[in-house]
């Protein structure tokens, strides 16, 4: 009997950690942020932040932690309410597009914002078209390189922090930068004193930084950096500059690995070739392999 009665409270224990019982067998079909992500929800890393913050149910019951496995076809996934729809294995469905954005100032990244204000999906329409996610995110205040996609698999080689691959920003700096302040980028800084459960607290760094020029203007002088990183964190580059005692004026993305932003007016879109997707996924796997060679 006291077996038993452990059993019981082992699974009432992971249902209460945020998990029901029903949705911890992995026999069940596949992770549910995955499900989230092949419906054109989000990106995978966005789709465990929405599980975490308690905005997904399954079957009507609330999901919160991970892992959680479920059977797309068959479940009723909700987000904020609002159900997905159930993936049908039709042509439409398995079509992949990925497309690139100039983004301009005071566009948000999400798919959806309850404040009514304009999002990056607002500004790419066609006909026919899937259901896309940002890959990755720029604070409204940044403007350049994003990536919009359908394809959850592509977002994740691009996001996840165990693959790395490079993006790299032009900063326009308040102030003049020495040379000590630049290696500190490099050398980088603890932006948040407590890591998520079960992981350390990283160090966020630049991986390179270079110097682009000096100048100034009715605000003073200004420093413009080349900067680029691996594994990005919210706000990353403007907490780091913050954090040794500067301020950002202006912020771009200019590339995603083999990828540049050229020829591409602010405000407009085109879609990408299969050659340029095909660079983008070698580069991941080149950059995860560099990862755990240094490892």
């Amino acid at each position: 009997m006291k077996k038993k009665s452990t059993t019981r409270r082992s699974k009432d224990d992971h249902s209460r950690k945020g998990v029901p019982t029903e949705f911890t067998d992995a026999a069940r079909g596949i992770r549910l942020q995955k499900a989230l992500a092949d419906a054109g929800v989000a990106s995978r890393r966005e789709a465990e932040q929405m599980i975490e913050e308690g905005r997904v149910s399954v079957n009507k019951k609330l999901v919160t932690a991970l892992p959680a496995f479920v059977d797309p076809k068959e479940d009723l996934i909700r987000v904020d309410g609002k159900a997905i729809h159930k993936l049908v294995n039709t042509k439409a469905n398995e079509r992949k597009v990925c497309i690139m954005l100039n983004k301009p100032r005071h566009c948000i990244c999400t798919s959806d914002d309850p404040q009514g204000r304009r999002t990056v999906l607002d500004m790419v329409q066609y006909d026919n078209m899937p259901r896309l996610f940002p890959i990755g995110r720029l604070d409204a205040e940044s403007t350049g390189l994003l990536l919009l996609t359908n394809d959850g698999d592509l977002a994740q080689q691009l996001t996840h922090p165990s693959y790395g691959v490079p993006k790299t920003y032009n900063v326009s700096i308040r102030g003049k930068l020495l040379p000590e302040d630049i290696e500190k980028l490099k050398k980088g800084l603890v932006l948040a004193h407590r890591a998520p459960r079960g992981m350390k607290v990283k160090r966020a760094h630049a991986t390179e930084v270079k110097l682009l020029n000096f100048g100034r203007g009715g605000s003073g002088d200004r420093t413009n950096v080349s900067i680029t990183l691996r594994e990005g964190q919210n706000r990353e580059i403007r907490r780091l500059i913050a954090g040794i005692g500067y301020k950002v004026r202006r912020l771009e993305r200019v590339s995603i690995g083999p990828l540049v932003l050229k020829g591409l007016a602010t405000g407009h879109w085109r879609m990408l070739e299969s050659k340029e997707v095909n660079s983008l996924k070698k580069a991941a796997k080149q950059a995860k392999a560099q990862s755990q060679k240094a490892e």
